[in-house]
């Protein structure tokens, strides 16, 4: 192998619950105006509408907050109340960064003898911060922050590095985002599930019938995939 990449919210370190409990406070503040599933239901339409303006990322969930709250208000939310809102969002940009059990170690052991790549979708600041925070950078040789992840941007990705699909292996939880696209393009796969997933990364179970990937419970477990003396083919599958 050439290059394992690494998802990075969810995958190395815990993110979606951060979203979630924001979101609850959004709708305790809200709670006065509307109820809570007609809330939860614009708000996602707000994200999904939003995606191709302000990308993924803690900022364009606060601006799709402050947007869902003057729409459902009709405008009689007032500025006291945005500004909660603003400020409950601030928390998604700088919360403690959690580092999924083992990864540490994982991640010492596969950089002795790979290259290894953070690659992640979102904001390049929030990105950024999320690293340095977490302390796992160093091992790291490399770092991509995309807008998304798809085919083509997996792609251009290898191309830029001069990387053949076939010796490159992606390791995230989402199947949308890490897995999917990776397969269709030949690469490899190793999916990690998280306990919580944004409904924007589900996918339905027939997209799977018929690709090949991995699925392991924990990162701990990727290291019987990439024993020295195992060929890496033998062992993902």
């Amino acid at each position: 192998m050439k290059l394992i990449a690494f998802d990075a919210d969810d995958t190395l370190w815990v993110n979606e619950p951060n979203y979630v409990n924001v979101k609850e406070k959004l709708c305790e503040l809200l709670a006065h105006y509307v109820d809570q599933d007609v809330l939860t239901d614009r708000f996602y339409d707000a994200q999904i509408r939003n995606l191709h303006m302000y990308g993924y990322g803690a900022k364009s969930f606060i601006l799709s907050m402050v947007e869902t709250a003057i729409e459902l208000t009709d405008g009689a939310i007032t500025g006291r109340e945005i500004q909660q809102i603003i400020d409950t969002g601030r928390k998604l940009i700088d919360f403690p960064i959690d580092v999924f059990d083992g990864i540490h170690e994982v991640l010492e052991i596969l950089s002795k003898d790979f290259d290894l790549m953070v690659l992640t979708k979102g904001d390049l600041f929030d990105q950024e911060s999320k690293i340095a925070r977490s302390g796992l950078g160093h091992f790291f040789k490399h770092v991509e922050i995309v807008s998304e992840k798809n085919e083509q941007s997996y792609q251009r990705i290898l191309d830029r590095y001069g990387v053949a699909p076939a010796d490159f292996i992606m390791i995230g939880n989402s199947l949308k985002s890490d897995i999917l696209p990776v397969v269709h393009i030949g690469g490899r796969a190793i999916h990690i599930p998280y306990s919580i997933t944004w409904a924007h990364e589900r996918v339905a179970d027939e997209q799977l019938v018929g690709k090949s990937f991995t699925t392991l419970a924990s990162a701990r477990e990727l290291l019987a995939c990439f024993q020295k003396g195992s060929p890496v083919s033998e062992n993902i599958n």
